[in-house]
Parts: C-alpha cells; sequence; structure tokens
C-alpha cells in the first residue's frame, strides 16, 4: 500500500450533494415581501438550514448556509433573516450568506424579533437583549425573574413607538419601553400561560393565544378584552388575521386543525381539519390576498387558499415530504430521474432529483379503497395499511397495468401501486388457502417484463402472481420452498431463474416456468437479505455474520467474498455497470467493494446509520436515506467528473465521519480545499525506461526518424524539384528615375562579377563529427550511449550522412566502424531501443557492404552480431506465433 490511501480518511468516489424531501420542521415559517421584486417569500427551516421558497409557484428560491447546530427559532425583516442556534443567532442576507453573528446569551435561544435597526433576543432564562444589528453590540439587556414572568411570546404593536409586549407563561402581560427602559404597564391576563400574541388589523387591538385553547381580543390601550373564542384542540399554536376585506382570524392547534373565526359575528365560520398531521406550527395570511401559508413539524408546506362562497379554505399549493422515517427507497425508472420511498407514515412518494414540481405522493395504502369512496370517509387512519417495509418497481408496462409492488408490516397480504395515476392499485396479493394471522410476507421482486410478481412468506412458501389479473399463477417447491422464513426472492432478466433464499441457511435455483428445483447451496450463515443485478448475473447476499457473498448465477459459485462490517448490514447496491457493489450497516459506514479485484476500494462512516442504498441507473448520484431523518440524500460520483484512484484499502483502515449533505458549512471549505491541493492519493506513475531486462523493449521516438532509413534515396528523388526556386527581385521603396525632360525608370544593373568564385572549400568539412568522437572514446572507455544519444536526436537525412562518414573515403576509419557496431551489439544485448538498431545496422550494411568483407575485424564484428540478431529474433518470432494461434482459436471456437 502506497503513503496516499494511508492518508485518506473521507470518501474518495462519493461526495454529498444535496437533500431531497425536507421542507418543514416544528419551527414556525417566515413570509417576508419583497418590495423590488413585488412577491411574497416563504421561509422554512430544515434543521441547519433554511429554504426559501417564491410563494407564487412554491418554487425553491435559495438555501442558506449550515450553522454548526440544529435552527431554534427564525425572524425576518425587509432585509435580513434571522435565526438562531443554541445561544447564538445570525444575520442571513440574501437568503443565504451569514452577514452577522450575535453572541452573548449563556441559555438557549427561543424568542426573536425584528425592531428597525436592532433586533430583540429572548432565552429560556427570560434574558431579553436588544442589538444594534450592524454593530453587533449589546443596547440594552433586560432580566426577567422565571418564576414570576418567564417570556413565552414577544410582540411589536402597530405605531407603538420604542415600545414592545411581552407575554408570559404566568399569564401576565408586560408593555415596555425599550429607548427608556421602562415598564409602561403590567396586564393582569388571564390566569393562563400566554403561547401567541398578534396585531390585528384594528390600531391598538392585539389577539392573545392561550394555553386553555381560548383566543383574547384585547384592546391594550383601553385594557379592555373585546371578544374571547376558544378551541377545543388545544393550546394555541399561533394566529393570523384576513387583511383582503375579510373580517376573519385563523388559529392553529396542536392536533393539526386551524379554525377560522368571523370577527363580526363572533362565532366559529370554518374549519380546516387535518390540515397537518402534526401540530400547525405556523400560519400566516399574505398581506391583502385570500392566501394562508401554514407549517408543520409533518414536514409539510402548505398554501390554502379561501374563495369559496361560504369562505371555506381549498388546498392550492404544497410541498409535501415524509413525515415519518424511512422504510425502503429504490430509483424508478432508467433515466436516473425518480427515486420511489416508503415511510414509516404509511405513504409511498416519488421524489424527482431534478426540480421539486416533479414530486408526487402515490398515497396511503387503503385496505378497502372502493367503501372509503362509496363512504366518504374523512378519517382514513382505521383503513389504512401499515407501512410499506419492501417493494419493487417495474416500469416496462406501467402504462397498462400496476408496476409497483409492496409488502406491508406483519400484513399478509401484498398492495399493488401504480405510478403512472399516482394511486394505491387494484389488487390485493395473497394466498387464498392460508388464514393464519402470524404469516408476513417477507420479500417480493417484480419480472424485469412487468407481468409477474414473485412473494416470498415467512412460512416459507414463495408464490408467482400476474400482476395485470391478480391471479395466482404457482408455488415453488411442493409444500413449501423453503424451511424458515424468506429472506430473499429474484428473478433474472429472461424470466428463465427464479433464486429464493431462507433463514435456515439454503440458497436455492428454480426454474421460473415450470417451478422445479434446478440447484440448492448451503450458506455459511443465514442470510440478511438478497440482490440481483440482472444485467450481469450477479447475486449479492448478506449474511446475518455481517459478510457479504457475490455469487454468478450461471456457474452458481461463489466468486466473492468480503468482511469489513461491525453491524447488520441493512441494503446494498450495483453501480450500473455491476462492477461496484455498495453496501450500508448499523455500523454508521458505507463501504464499496470492486468486484473485479475483490477489494475494499471505499469506505466513509455518517453520524447517523444508513437504513436504504440505492445507485442511479445512469451511475451520477448514490442515494441513502437514515435512522431518524425525514430526507433521502444525494452523493455525487466523483468518478464521473474527476480522476480518482481505486486503491484497495488495507485492514486497518479507519475511516471519518462524513456529514450529510447540506448539513455543516465546513464541508464546502474543506472540498474545495482538496480540490486546489495536490492530493498525495494520485501520484502520478513514470513509466521506467526498461521494466525488465529480459524484454525486449523499443524506443520513443516516432516512426519517421527510422522506418524510412533505407528508402532515403526513393524519397529523396521523388520530392526533388523540377527547377530550383526563383527568388523574387526585392523592389526598392523609392524607385530610381533618369534625369531629363521625360522622366523615366532606372533600369537595375546586373552583377556579372567574374571574381566571385562557387567552388566550395571543403577545409571546413574536414573535422571529424561529434558523433565519431563519440565513438572513438567508446572504443577507449567501452561506454556507448553518449554516441548513441546523438544519433537519437538527429532526423533520417543526418542520420545517413553521419553512417556515410564512417568509412576511410569519406574521413572515417575502420576503428571508427568497428565502434559503431559494437554500439550496435551493446543496444542488441540490453535489448534497448530495440527498432533503432534493426533500423541502423541495416543502414549501414547498406551503405558499406561491399568493404565490410574486406575487414576482418570488421568481419568478426559482423559474424558476433548476427548471432545475437538471429537469437532474439527466434525468441520473438516463437512469442508471435504463440499469440497468433490463440487469436485464430479465439475467432474459428465455438464459444
Amino acid at each position: 500500500m502506497g503513503p496516499g490511501s494511508e492518508s485518506r480518511t473521507s470518501s474518495a468516489l462519493f461526495a454529498g450533494f444535496r437533500a431531497l424531501g425536507l421542507f418543514s420542521n416544528d419551527i414556525p415559517h417566515v413570509v417576508r415581501f419583497s418590495a423590488l421584486k413585488r412577491r411574497f417569500y416563504v421561509t422554512t427551516c430544515v434543521g441547519k438550514s433554511f429554504h426559501t421558497y417564491d410563494v407564487q409557484k412554491l418554487s425553491l428560491v435559495a438555501v442558506s448556509n449550515s450553522v454548526p447546530q440544529d435552527i431554534c427559532c427564525m425572524a425576518a425583516d425587509g432585509r435580513l433573516v434571522f435565526a438562531a442556534y443554541g445561544n447564538v443567532f445570525c444575520a442571513f442576507a440574501h437568503n443565504k450568506e451569514i452577514v452577522h453573528t450575535f453572541k452573548g446569551h449563556k441559555a438557549e435561544i427561543h424568542l426573536l424579533q425584528p425592531f428597525g435597526d436592532h433586533v430583540i433576543s429572548v432565552d429560556t432564562d427570560s434574558i431579553l437583549i436588544i442589538w444594534h444589528i450592524y454593530s453587533e453590540e449589546e443596547y440594552l439587556q433586560l432580566t426577567f425573574d422565571k418564576s414570576v414572568f418567564k417570556i413565552s411570546a414577544i410582540l411589536h404593536p402597530s405605531t407603538y413607538l420604542n415600545k414592545i409586549l411581552l407575554g408570559s407563561e404566568q399569564g401576565s402581560l408586560q408593555l415596555w419601553n425599550v429607548k427608556s427602559n421602562k415598564l409602561l404597564y403590567t396586564f393582569p391576563g388571564w390566569k393562563v400561560g400566554v403561547t401567541a400574541l398578534q396585531q390585528a388589523p384594528a390600531v391598538d387591538v392585539v389577539a392573545v393565544g392561550l394555553m386553555s385553547g381560548q383566543v383574547i381580543i384585547h384592546n391594550i390601550k383601553f385594557e379592555e378584552t373585546l371578544m374571547k373564542f376558544r378551541q377545543d384542540w388545544g393550546p394555541i399554536t399561533s394566529i393570523s388575521f384576513r387583511t383582503d376585506g375579510h373580517p376573519v382570524m385563523a388559529a392553529g392547534s396542536p392536533c393539526g386543525h386551524i379554525g377560522l373565526w368571523d370577527l363580526e359575528d363572533k362565532k366559529l365560520i370554518n374549519q380546516i381539519r387535518n390540515a397537518h398531521s402534526t401540530a400547525i406550527a405556523g400560519l400566516t395570511f399574505l398581506h391583502r390576498e385570500p392566501l394562508l401559508v401554514t407549517n408543520g413539524a409533518d414536514n409539510a408546506l402548505r398554501i390554502w387558499i379561501f374563495d369559496g362562497p361560504t369562505g371555506e379554505g381549498r388546498l392550492l399549493r404544497f410541498r409535501m415530504g415524509h413525515s415519518a422515517p424511512l422504510t425502503s427507497i429504490r430509483y424508478y425508472g432508467q433515466n436516473g430521474q425518480q427515486i420511489l420511498s416508503a415511510s414509516q407514515d404509511g405513504t409511498l412518494q416519488s421524489f424527482s432529483t431534478i426540480h421539486e414540481k416533479f414530486n408526487k405522493s402515490l398515497g396511503h395504502g387503503l385496505i378497502n379503497k372502493k367503501r372509503v369512496k362509496r363512504k366518504g370517509l374523512q378519517n382514513t387512519m382505521s383503513v389504512r395499511l401499515p407501512p410499506i417495509t419492501k417493494f419493487a418497481a417495474e416500469e416496462a408496462r406501467e402504462s397498462d397495468w400496476d408496476g409497483i409492488i409492496a409488502c406491508h408490516q406483519g400484513k399478509l397480504s401484498c398492495s399493488t401501486w401504480n405510478y403512472q395515476r399516482s394511486t394505491i392499485g387494484t389488487y390485493f396479493l395473497k394466498p387464498k388457502e392460508l388464514k393464519k394471522d402470524d404469516i408476513t410476507a417477507t420479500a417480493v421482486d417484480i419480472t424485469s417484463c412487468g407481468n409477474f410478481a414473485v412473494i416470498g412468506l415467512s412460512s416459507g412458501t414463495v408464490d408467482v402472481y400476474n400482476m395485470q389479473s391478480g391471479i395466482h399463477r404457482g408455488s415453488f417447491g411442493k409444500d413449501q420452498a423453503h424451511k424458515g422464513s424468506v429472506r430473499g426472492v429474484a428473478v433474472d432478466g429472461l424470466n428463465q431463474l427464479t433464486i429464493t433464499t431462507g433463514s435456515e441457511g439454503l440458497l436455492k435455483f428454480w426454474n421460473f416456468k415450470n417451478k422445479i428445483l434446478i440447484h440448492s447451496m448451503n450458506l455459511s450463515s443465514s442470510p440478511n437479505m438478497m440482490l440481483l443485478h440482472r444485467d450481469s448475473g450477479i447475486l449479492g447476499l448478506a449474511l446475518d455474520d455481517f459478510s457479504i457473498s457475490v455469487l454468478d448465477i450461471e456457474t452458481r459459485k461463489i466468486v466473492r467474498e468480503f468482511s469489513g462490517h461491525q453491524g447488520q448490514i441493512n441494503d446494498m447496491a450495483f453501480s450500473p455497470d455491476g462492477r461496484w457493489l455498495i453496501s450500508a450497516a448499523m455500523d454508521c459506514s458505507i463501504r464499496t467493494w470492486d468486484l473485479p479485484s475483490g477489494c475494499l476500494i471505499d469506505c466513509f462512516l455518517l453520524d447517523s446509520a444508513p437504513l436504504n442504498v440505492t445507485m442511479s441507473p445512469t451511475g451520477d448520484f448514490l442515494a441513502t436515506s437514515h435512522v431518524d431523518h425525514l430526507g433521502i440524500y444525494l452523493w455525487s460520483n466523483i468518478s464521473l467528473y474527476s480522476v480518482v484512484s481505486l486503491r484497495p484499502l488495507p485492514a486497518d483502515y479507519v475511516p471519518s465521519i462524513v456529514m450529510l449533505p447540506g448539513t455543516c458549512q465546513t464541508q464546502d471549505v474543506e472540498v474545495s480545499e482538496e480540490t486546489i491541493e495536490p492530493s498525495d492519493e494520485m501520484i502520478e506513475y513514470s513509466s521506467p525506461e526498461q521494466l525488465n531486462e529480459q524484454l525486449v523493449t523499443l524506443s520513443l521516438l516516432p516512426e519517421s526518424r527510422w522506418k524510412s532509413l533505407l528508402n532515403l534515396d526513393v524519397i529523396k528523388k521523388k520530392n526533388k524539384p523540377k527547377e530550383p526556386p526563383k527568388v523574387p527581385k526585392s523592389a526598392p521603396f523609392f524607385i530610381p528615375t533618369i534625369p531629363g525632360l521625360v522622366p523615366r525608370y532606372a533600369v537595375p544593373e546586373q552583377n556579372n562579377d567574374p571574381q566571385q568564385s562557387k567552388v566550395v572549400n571543403l577545409g571546413i568539412l574536414a573535422q571529424k563529427s561529434d558523433f565519431c568522437l563519440k565513438l572513438e572514446e567508446g572504443l577507449v572507455n567501452n561506454k556507448y550511449e553518449p554516441a548513441l544519444n546523438l544519433l537519437k536526436e538527429l532526423g533520417p537525412s543526418g542520420i545517413e550522412t553521419e553512417l556515410r562518414s564512417l568509412s576511410p573515403d569519406c574521413g572515417g576509419s575502420v576503428e571508427v566502424m568497428q565502434s559503431f557496431l559494437k554500439m550496435i551489439g551493446m543496444m542488441l544485448d540490453r535489448k534497448r531501443d530495440f527498432e533503432l538498431a534493426q533500423a541502423y545496422l541495416a543502414l549501414f550494411l547498406k551503405l558499406h557492404l561491399k568493404m565490410l568483407p574486406s575487414e576482418p575485424i570488421l568481419l568478426e564484428e559482423m559474424t558476433k552480431l548476427s548471432s545475437q540478431v538471429e537469437e532474439n529474433w527466434i525468441h520473438l518470432q516463437s512469442l508471435f506465433n504463440q499469440s497468433m494461434c490463440v487469436l485464430n482459436y479465439i475467432k474459428s471456437a465455438l464459444l
């Protein structure tokens, strides 16, 4: 192992991209109006960051940078959004960047109130601090006794300059002038804790929400109660008033209902039941519009419009995710743009990786959908199916009939779902003869053609059903396929094989059509789950001993075994090409195994155990879901857009914890630093000049340097110009003229100097070239590399000139020619620059063949070279013949 793999601690293959399906939590939303764009924006909190949506289409406008802890309260004015976490709060500009940070509280902040150029914060110890926004300095600090006046609500009454109204859990209210730091008035209250304060459209009038479910409309100028309303749904969580001409007040409750009260007739005119499945965290009427924005801890943001004749509200737009942790996720289709997810809230939803507007919910599973429609049941809790534990989907026949099959927690029957109609399907698939209550469906699969569903039961039975008609099409085995509970079923891509595995530790291969057992094999441990990659025929088995076995379904043999997880393996996923197997386990790790090499190539830890993992069919994203998390987290595949070194990780490799996408601000900084700094992981490999002394090695010179050496005379003859190039006469800048009455141009004089000699002085050619000098040195010290390097730098014509000048007739000598032959012998001995040695020797023989036999010294060197060349060629020829034989066999053999 190299030093790079030991120093790496984070994932080399996957980088956090973003989270899907997160829209809201229990923190009240904030509505802002942009005067510049003339639009309303709603901001909702999602853990450590917040999202900003355009109310007009509920399109996501911005995602803020993350803060170190979960946000506990929010507020906003026309310019900034304030978010508190722990005992610190920050001001965000442009819905994204932190521009101010305010530190000074000792306890957790739970109330924020913008106040012009100031902002007011209140913590759980009832310490109120007024801050100057731009200098981040404290302007005023007020301390209240928690046992007497614990602040639970804050409001700046309209037109009341420098004044704030505080509500307490003890029930009393106080009006303060924060500029003079004076308590102006104490309202005795109604002996019940105040939960909400809201300014009414009328000046001096404030709505007070109480723990008892009462809403008091109170005039704070004359200390007079104008009207009282009461809701029987628990404490008032939030209050809002319509300002579009209708005197209506909305009040939220902890059970998810909204009451609508007429302020003129002083009565309840309408109610929105089950607006959210959890408490109403916040509700706001948009200014001068009949629109009500609500959010809750059920991960939903909804906009209601009041356009009915009796003032009832209907759902206009919404963004909704799962309200409980997920149980299973799978990519749907081949384009990698939809992810199907099942949750403990009983719903099946589809999330788009492209845009939130393509999200859709397939709804709750209902035991009897026709009965619900016929009776018009409002509360469907009694007829809802339990949560989906596992499902399988196929889009091949989705437009003709149901394409999704799901098994439910503790249920024998499996439900079908239709993706196109976004609803539960027609059939509940279960065997008729079984009537035991303790038998449940434990494993499902759907064939690639979309026609058949295979269902495994806890009793060991495996049944086949037709997806179009819902008819039972047979069972595997005589009575049951397995003695134990079925842990996994899979059908290959051609509907030839069905593979099943049971808790007794057996893996069985069946003929899909006639249901006959083909092969059975024992596993080393009881299987936990099974996954088949249909394109490659590779089967992955996660065992109860935390190991993974990989089988080839053609040979029915175990081809790979992986161990390393320290906890139960929850899920597995294959990459689209079948090269990687990605596993997620309760030890909070996600590991990537390379199947061809059989090695662990990537591993990273998470702060929450991964429950599900699925890989996009296009290979661009890995999607995960986690314990106690409502979202789907996407991880981008780094190998698609940068060079990644897939080195095996050592046995003692210790991975580091990687934060979930979008949950840590420092993550972006770390990633950018990693991309800028040179990574030790990618060490550039420089190939040596010769891998082994026994290997014949070619030079790296282009073919034009040596291939045409023997044909140089032909090339020169072919490229010889027909006539010499004519030099154009250069015209003078000022054309000379002959003086006279008639202007005439002067004719240039012809240079006919008979004294100029055209004889070339050969004296300058008499000296020896560097190549000859290096060869002469080689005879003395037996080193020929300098001469060879000089020859490598020359072109074909230069090489021919140098070799021609070696003969005694052209200024050389027999000793220099002998030295050249020894240089060729050295090249053949070392087996380097093999093609250059052959080309140089061939040219040498062509130029000096006539004089070589007349020199005994040269003849002796030629005899040595001949045996060397023959020996090398015989070895190469045997290798060529062997390779040609294998290639011919592969081409002609019937495989």
